[in-house]
This record gives C-alpha cells, structure tokens and sequence, in this order.
C-alpha cells in the first residue's frame, strides 16, 4: 500500500495528513497533525514574516519531514493559500525550508485551493444532482463557491479571513464599536459581490469547510444538547453569534476549552459565515470536516491511480460555459466554434502535432472568443482577453489559461508577434502553441461568421502540397467562403501549405 501525504501552509495554522491508498481507491488516514504558526500575523501587518514565525515556520516542517519519513511516505505535496500569496518574502522563506528539509512548498492560486477543498467535499457529501454552495473560511480569505452536478460554476475570493480580520480590526484607531460590530461592517462590504454571484439560484445544500466551522459544529453540539456536530441551522448560528459577541477571548477559551489561536477567531469567522447564510437564504450549513489537505490527499490518489471521478476536461468546460453565460456569450455560436475547432484539430494532426492537452485549449479558446463584446464589439478579441486574464477557469494552470487567452486575442486582426508583451512573455514551446492554435482558430470562427449555424460539417484533408477544407451545410455558404480565403494566410504561413476551400 502506498503511502503519501498533504501539507496545508494556511495563514491560522500549518497542517499534515498522512493516507494509505487501500481498496477501491479509498484513503486510509494514518497521521492528522496541526500545529498553531500564524503566518497570517505577518503577511497581513508589515507583510514580510519575522525571524520568529520563519524559525516556527522550518521547525514545523522539520517535525513534518521526520513524521513523513517514518512512515516511509513515497510522495508529497505541500501547498500554501493566503498568507505567502501576500508575504513579500515569502520565496526566501519556502526556499529556507526546502533546504532545511528538502520539502518544496507550492504557492496556489484562490482557484486551485477552492478546486481541492471541492474535491475534499465531494467525498463526503453527496453533490451529485444538487446546486451547493461551499463556504471555506480560511486565516486569510473566504472562498465562496457554487457547483451544480459535482461541478464548479464559480468561485469568489473575499479578504475576510479571521486572522486578516483579526490584525485589521482589533484595537482600530478611533474605534467607537465594539469588535464584533467592527467586524460585520467590514464584511456587510462584501455583500453585494456574495449577492451577485448567488443571485436568484436555489441552493440545494450548503457546506462549511476551515477549523473554525468545524469548530462552530462543536460548540452547536456543546450549547444546544445536539447529536451531531456535523451541521449547524442558520437560527443555532444566530445564537452562537450572539453569545460569542458578549464574551472575551479569555472567557471564549476558558468556557469552551478552546485553544488561544482558535479563541480569538472564532466570533469573526462566525459573523462571516452567518452573513454569507443569511444571504444566500439557506436553513443548515452541513459540515463534513474535511478541508484543503484531504482534498490535496485525494488529488494525489487520483493522479496516482488515474480515476478521476469528475474528469479535468468537463470540469473546464463548465467553468468555461459559466463564465461565457456571466458575459452574455451566443452560447450556440459558441458550441459549433469550438465543435468546428476540434474537428480541424484532429484532422490537421500532421501538421502541429499536439496533444490532446492543446486541443482542450484549443476549444475552450473558441468557446469563448467573443465574450469581448459584453464590453464592446470593437476590438471585441482585446477585451476579451483581458476578462479572461481576470477570470481563471477552474482546472486550468496558469500557463493553460494564459495560452486560451492569447488564442482568444489572436482569433481576429492581428497575428501573434514578439512585439506584443502578452506573447512575449510566454515561453518559447507555448508562443509556438500559440501560433498552431490561432491558426486553427480563425478558420473555425470563419465556418460560422454568421452566426447562423449554417455549416454543419467540414473535412480537412491533405492532397500532396495542399490541403483542401471542404464544407458541408446549407445554402451557398457564400459569406462563410469569401472569409476562410480572408483568413486563411496564417494558416498557410504557420504550416507552409496551401490551402483550398472547396465545396
């Protein structure tokens, strides 16, 4: 049985898991350990960690590292969230610990960490058929986010984690509230994002991840006399809030046994969380306790075993569908772009010879071509790519997205060119992606110029030094003629053939 672990670099608290993948593909926990560094303390005050939090920070990983190599881990993945995406210094700090014990700390995007707390719930909670929404208050964000199907529609970052929260308000100059009212003014500020990207829709089944919810579902047990302590209703969350908000961090820890890094976070991430429910107009938040290492835990099984339950392709697509629908796309156009620029793909192999990663690129990069025009039709493609740069598509890295970006640039006008810094800033391998896709691109985009849906099916074929793209569909397919001879150059200058367009 192999054995791996997950390591969680959170802004509250540093956290390791350690399973064995037995039968079925099911994760045995065999290690759980948290230990309290702060690195929050630092990122969101002087924003540079101290010698003191770097030195908890490598003994914490020291610790990890001899618990790792006595149970003979064979593969590990640390991640860090909040705090070192702010801590200036943060690269001087995770390279300390790599030297010190040879363990690499991946910095992740908001994204990625709401991708692996979903995957961490999809294990325990049924979200098949369901429209949920997964609330992760963290030491330095919040992270909202909406699945339908097992999927991820959307997901929001807020800067109301507790401990950001906690250096941000207490002791505030010129304070006349008292802490906890300080604390849902600031959140109320959020508002009105939470609100629109809920909207009207049903939600179906809520779910709370991060030490303190399930910290919260303790004290639901401890207050109310409940059973379980694996949710909390939105009348006991109203009740907790009140009775927090009257007592001291002293009194906090002393009544519930609680320990002083949770104490003192406890009643701002309640009021977060009570905020987020109200608006959402939801009755219970269920509370699996898991959170990001299980699903770091579980992302690795996955790899390993390679069966992943949601695959990368679909969960692409609908982040890529969502984020169409939010700018208004033509979704039909959309659909047949991308059909067409998949099928030109497969049959003009030969001539880019990509992979199956490329053409997913490829596809989501004609799927949402125009969702420029949301901002204006003129250079329509410019703006689209900059939406795109500040929407990451939930499955994608950074690198992908920012080749679908310049697909999307690219798809009209202009051709990719060093002097452009967009393209520039690429590397050699992926400008050169880069270049095989827009070409591809604009013929896919020209088979529906129209928007009418009128070419039906086309067949790229190879005869000695030309390639000939025949089309099928209705009508005389005239418009749709007249602008593949427009914009096939670029296919011709990138693959050095020339092409034909036939009947």
């Amino acid at each position: 049985m192999q054995t791996i672990a997950a390591i969680d670099v959170g802004s509250n608290a540093m956290r390791i898991m350690l399973g064995r993948i037995v039968y079925d593909g099911k994760i045995e926990v065999v290690e759980n350990l948290r230990l309290p560094v702060r690195l929050g303390q630092d990122a969101f005050t002087s924003g540079i960690v101290r010698e003191e939090t770097a030195q908890q920070a490598v003994d914490a990983f020291t610790r990890f590292r001899k618990i790792m190599d006595d149970h003979k881990v064979e593969k590990a993945r640390a991640v860090a969230t909040s705090a070192m995406r702010e801590l200036t210094n943060s690269d001087l700090l995770v390279d300390r610990i790599a030297r010190s014990t040879g363990i690499e700390i991946e910095i992740i995007s908001g994204e990625e960490e709401a991708r692996l707390i979903h995957l961490a719930v999809a294990q325990s909670v049924n979200l098949n058929d369901k429209h949920a929404l997964l609330i992760d208050i963290g030491g330095g964000s919040v992270e909202v986010t909406i699945s339908q199907n097992g999927n991820i529609l959307s997901t929001e970052s807020y800067n109301m984690g507790t401990v950001r929260l906690l250096n941000k308000l207490t002791g505030a100059k010129n304070a006349v509230m008292p802490f906890h009212k300080l604390v849902r003014e600031y959140a109320e500020a959020a508002r009105h994002r939470i609100d629109r990207e809920i909207g009207s829709k049903k939600i179906d089944i809520c779910v709370g991840t991060g030490g303190n919810i399930e910290e919260m579902g303790n004290l639901r047990q401890k207050l109310f006399k409940r059973d379980s302590d694996h949710a909390i209703t939105l009348e006991e969350l109203d009740k907790l809030v009140e009775t927090l908000s009257r007592m001291k961090v002293e009194e906090r820890a002393r009544k519930f046994k609680l320990k002083p890094d949770r104490a003192d976070v406890i009643l701002p991430a309640s009021i977060v969380l009570q905020m987020i429910t109200h608006e959402a107009k939801i009755k219970e938040v269920v509370i699996p306790n898991v959170g990001l290492k299980d699903g770091v835990l579980w992302d690795m099984a996955y790899r390993l075993q390679e069966s992943v339950r949601v695959s990368p392709r679909e969960q692409v697509w609908t982040s890529a569908l969502s984020l169409g629908g939010k700018y208004q796309f033509d979704v039909e156009h959309a659909r047949l772009v991308a059909r067409l620029a998949g099928k030109l793909f497969d049959q003009s192999y030969a001539l880019h010879n990509l992979g199956e990663e490329s053409r997913l690129l490829l596809e989501i990069g004609a799927l949402l071509h125009d969702i420029g025009h949301f901002i204006n039709t003129v250079d329509h493609n410019k703006h689209g790519y900059y939406i795109l740069k500040a929407s990451p598509l939930i499955g994608l890295s950074e690198d992908q997205q920012n080749i679908v970006a310049n697909i999307m640039l690219y798809h009209r006008k202009s051709t990719p060119s060093l002097e452009d810094e967009n393209f520039k800033a690429l590397t050699p391998k992926d400008r050169l992606t880069v270049i095989k896709l827009s070409a591809l691109m604009r013929l896919a985009d020209a088979l529906d110029v129209s928007h009418t849906g009128r070419v039906k099916d086309i067949r790229l074929s190879q005869h000695k030094n030309t390639w000939k793209l025949n089309l099928e569909g209705e009508g005389d397919l005239m418009l749709e003629r007249w602008t593949l001879e427009k914009r096939q150059r670029l296919f011709q200058d990138v693959f050095g053939m020339k092409l034909e367009i036939v009947e």
